[in-house]
């Protein structure tokens, strides 16, 4: 299979708070860390909620701004008073986790990182339990990955795996990420997927691809 999914480059070791965590303690795990968000996570391992900055500044508005919300008041109104009088994680935390399986490509979760304007995904199994978390700055790792391991890749993946093209068929060079594609296939429209599909290689910056054919099936096709 092209590529690279959630499991290759997801955090493992994740820090994580209970529900009953006193409020400060969670603040000291994010500051002790460095990180700016914290899941929250039940005794069977699922997470159940997530703690972030923004979160716990909430407090520090109540000590200016400390009105109780009336009884017309919106249900966001009402949840900000609650994270502003918050003694446990549980009062603070955000209940909505966005989670994603290990199995996932990895350019369907950074399309949602994208999308969904998010810093984070939670990784869980098919249990429901926590494993992982895939942050943006995991996902951009992959353009740290070698030359050499990128060719390796495009090799193997698509010109092995994929296409089935024997070694002899094809030459693959990277340099600086940008992968270059020689030789000659037996049909142009493998030519067309060789270059597709290397292209979504993680870590390849772009792909120029110089291959030949033996055999235009593609505008066979049409007549």
């Amino acid at each position: 299979m092209v590529g690279l999914t959630v499991a290759d480059v997801m955090t493992r070791d994740v820090v994580t708070v209970t529900p009953t965590m006193p409020f400060k303690q969670v603040a000291q795990v994010l500051a002790q860390h460095g990180i700016s968000a914290v899941p929250v996570v039940e005794p069977g391992g699922r997470p159940m909620g997530v703690i972030s900055e923004a979160d716990l500044l909430m407090k520090v508005r109540a000590q200016t701004d400390r009105r109780e919300p009336g009884t017309f008041a919106l249900a966001r109104t009402r949840r900000r008073f609650r994270k502003q009088e918050a003694t446990t994680a549980a009062d603070v935390m955000t209940p909505e986790v966005v989670t994603v399986g290990p199995e996932v490509s990895l350019p369907h979760a950074s399309k949602r990182l994208l999308t969904g304007k998010l810093r984070r995904l939670f990784v869980v199994d098919d249990d429901g339990a926590l494993v992982g978390v895939l942050a943006r700055r995991d996902v951009m790792r992959v353009f740290t990955r070698s030359d050499d391991d990128l060719a390796a890749a495009v090799r193997h993946d698509v010109l092995r795996y994929s296409l089935w093209a024997a070694p002899e068929d094809a030459t693959v060079t990277v340099s600086g990420g940008e992968v270059t594609l020689e030789g000659e296939l037996d049909r142009r429209s493998e030519v067309e997927w060789a270059g597709r599909l290397a292209a979504l290689v993680p870590g390849v910056v772009t792909v120029h691809n110089h291959l030949t054919c033996r055999y235009d099936d593609i505008a066979a096709a049409r007549l």
